[in-house]
């Protein structure tokens, strides 16, 4: 820009569309209420012994929980959230340990048991020893009065007090399961291929019907649900007909196991474990985030509102306790500071071995900058809301590696690094360069992504943090950066003294993009949202005037207010870059232009911008809506708008997954998903899964990938997935501070109830 930018912008200054003024109107969104919720996370126990084959597990009312094995009883050892125990051989009560116990059970919430000889326990006194004479009985459930129905899977006896009051079979046929309906005093006996009941008052064994691909069978709520290898029926307890067709739209359909738990359905399938909602639609748990492994052998009702899942390769609690949101971000700070911090920045633990965060190492990345802004602006949102010392203290100590960046490179003049490590440690030679000093190397070609991030959190520092040194320290940085980019005539420039690939606001690569090429808006958006930024805190005339002459001479505002439903694929002719970079939606571009849209509307040079950029925002949103994404829907409430879908972001937060690790994904196995053809937004499904049944992502993510093959090899940081958003609600107003009061009580007993 050979011009001075100065007299141009004079020239131009009357211009109606940038000085006018209009009322900029706002409605105050609504705000959520922070209420416990019910959050959910898995304790794992592996297996291991491998050719122990897992047959039953149970729990008492004291919380013991007692595994049946091929070789025996098992009970779990050890396990905390993210530090799997393992299953080893119970020997708490040796003489029952010692038995030949060839099934479990429960029966008035205590531990039963069948051997070859009895059905036992050692509740009640130990007086539960009922003798029987089926020595290869493993298959039992209990009646009223201490009454058991008991198989070796031919022959059936009703058994009580050693005595046998029936026996029956079901003609040659194979016994599976036994389950008693209380209600109607009727035991229901499912066999290899039909559905029976026994009526222990009636001494009474009636077919209800034949089938060839039963495999599990379950009294639920006036209904008994009949598992099969191809979805589930129901049958009324009363009149034992068949209610409505077979379900198939569910996760999986190949049905291994079936149970009602704190008035839930549950199904095990081979796929995972599915919890019935009450919208029909289903909560899924696979593995290795939830479960050990996908096959289930059954479900049952565990320990302190917990569900255990015992798979074929171990056992999973899946545990349900009361939270808020304030209560999950504590979590998060935790999770951020015990593993993430790296020379202060924000930063992912790599080289994990099946998900053991102890195995890994802190890694540095392409975008410290940007994850580090993230969480950075995050706590300065916590700060400003909360007034924490412990957020004050994470200011500083992000912003000083923040700083470094600037001043560890030898260019000197402005230039942020990408990153920075100690030598020795990068693989390879580029982009990291030495610096002056021979223990540190810094990585190059620096990226829009880190300034527009960098911009963003100093903004917020600027505005939002009273003490002095911190506020001079970011407004000092907005300038070093920005000076750098005017100077160079909105280039960055790195070490080579030419510009990086991505760092380029200047018209002759803007503008050389077709209209319908996303770089075009995105660049246009972001560089005038930074140095509306720099103007605002540094009063510097060059700020302001080269937004505009970007604005009115070369069309930027034209740009940033290009509708997003006109972006698309860049024209057959149009050259190699444009038509690489408009090959489908950028989910980066998305992350950028909503770190940019903090300065870009809150820092307008006047109101008729304000209510353009305000609309620009709002057309975004609306594109964004099917995502679900809760920053966007969050952050959207910067432009003063209502309706911000706080309902699906609040679902976003409660949703997202205590458990950060990168877990292999592959929710195209799903049979309950309703896909779309294919499209420029990329997404695949009518509708977004939840985000504890997806991979983990930062926001620059599809939200509608269906794979992930992470492995559990790293552990991603809450500090800008989910802190942000969260505190960035906090202070718009969006989300309440935690509501004081009884409610997390109430909503646990609910959970019992």
């Amino acid at each position: 820009m050979k011009k001075t930018v100065r007299q141009i912008t004079l020239l131009v200054m009357g211009f109606v569309l940038i000085t006018g003024s209009a009322n900029v109107w706002a409605q105050a969104p609504s705000k959520h209420q922070d209420k416990p919720f019910i959050q959910d996370y898995s304790i794992k126990y592996t297996l291991a012994d491998k050719s122990d084959k897992l047959q039953n597990v149970v729990s008492d009312r004291n919380g013991y929980i007692q595994i049946l094995s091929s070789k025996g009883l098992l009970r779990p050892r050890d396990g905390q959230f993210l530090f799997p125990g393992t299953l080893v051989t119970d020997r708490q009560d040796r003489p029952t340990s010692d038995k030949n116990i060839a099934g479990i059970g429960t029966y008035e919430n205590q531990l039963v048991y069948i051997d070859d000889k009895a059905v036992l326990s050692n509740a009640w006194g130990g007086k539960l020893f009922s003798r029987h004479t089926l020595p290869g009985a493993n298959v039992f459930a209990g009646g009223q009065y201490f009454s058991f129905l008991i198989s070796d899977g031919k022959t059936i006896h009703l058994l009580k007090d050693s005595q046998k009051l029936w026996e029956g079979s079901l003609s040659g046929e194979e016994v599976k399961e036994i389950k008693f309906d209380s209600k109607n005093n009727l035991f229901w006996i499912l066999g290899k291929g039909s559905i029976n009941t026994f009526s222990p008052e009636k001494k009474e064994l009636v077919k209800i019907m034949d089938g060839s691909n039963l495999t599990c069978i379950a009294p639920v709520s006036g209904k008994i649900i009949v598992g099969t290898t191809d979805g589930y029926f129901e049958i009324d307890a009363k009149t034992k007909k068949q209610i409505g067709e077979v379900h198939r739209k569910m996760p999986s359909t190949e049905i291994t196991s079936v149970n009602e738990i704190n008035g839930k359905i549950w199904f095990g399938s081979t796929l995972g474990a599915m919890m019935l909602r009450e919208d029909g639609k289903f909560n899924f748990y696979d593995s290795k985030r939830w479960i050990p492994s996908d096959t289930i052998v059954t479900i049952a009702k565990g320990p302190e509102n917990s569900v255990l899942i015992l798979t074929t390769t171990g056992l999973a609690k899946i545990s349900f306790d009361a939270m808020t949101l304030y209560d999950k971000a504590m979590f998060y700070e935790k999770q951020v500071h015990e593993r993430h911090i790296r020379v202060g920045f924000n930063a992912n633990i790599s080289g994990m071995t099946d998900g053991d965060v102890t195995t890994g190492s802190l890694e540095n990345s392409d975008n410290d900058g940007l994850w580090t802004s993230m969480y950075l602006a995050g706590e300065t949102f916590r700060y400003a809301v909360t007034k924490s010392e412990d957020a004050l203290q994470n200011v500083r100590e992000s912003l000083d590696a923040m700083e470094r960046l600037y001043t560890i490179n030898p260019l000197h003049n402005g230039f942020p690094s990408r990153s920075f490590e100690r030598s020795g440690y990068n693989k390879t030679s580029k982009p990291w360069r030495p610096t002056e000093d021979p223990e540190w190397d810094w990585k190059s070609t620096t990226s829009s992504d880190e300034a527009i991030g960098h911009i963003f959190a100093f903004g917020a520092i600027a505005e939002l943090v009273a003490e002095l040194a911190l506020k001079n320290k970011a407004i000092m940085l907005i300038d070093t950066l920005m000076s750098h980019v005017v100077k160079n005539d909105f280039y960055m420039v790195d070490w080579n003294s030419k510009p990086t690939q991505w760092g380029k606001w200047n018209p002759e690569y803007v503008n050389a993009r077709p209209k319908m090429v996303g770089d075009r808006k995105i660049n246009s958006s972001n560089i005038i949202a930074m140095l509306q930024t720099a103007y605002h805190f540094t009063k510097k005339a060059k700020y302001k005037d080269a937004a505009m002459f970007l604005m009115t001479k070369h069309g930027y505002l034209e740009n940033l207010m290009k509708p997003m439903k006109e972006i698309t694929h860049a024209p057959a002719e149009a050259d190699l870059l444009s038509r690489e970079l408009s090959d489908g939606w950028n989910h980066s571009d998305d992350e950028m232009y909503y770190c940019g849209y903090w300065g870009l509307y809150r820092y307008a040079f006047n109101d008729t911008l304000k209510a353009k950029y305000r609309a620009a925002i709002i057309d975004h949103w609306e594109i964004e809506r099917p995502e679900k994404e809760g920053l966007w829907n969050i952050m959207t409430a910067i432009a003063g708008t209502k309706n911000i879908d706080l309902k699906e972001a609040v679902w976003y937060l409660q949703e997202y997954p205590l458990d950060l690790i990168d877990w292999s994904v592959d929710a195209d196995q799903r049979k309950d998903i309703e896909r779309i053809e294919p499209n420029f937004r990329n997404q695949t499904t009518r509708e977004v899964l939840p985000p504890d049944e997806l991979r983990i992502s930062r926001h620059n993510g599809n939200r509608f990938d269906m794979k992930e093959r992470g492995g559990g090899r790293s552990e991603y940081s809450a500090g800008d997935i989910w802190l942000l958003p969260y505190w960035i609600g906090r202070y718009l107003d969006v989300i309440s501070a935690p509501v004081k009061g009884n409610e997390k009580n109430e909503k646990i007993k609910e959970l019992k109830n």
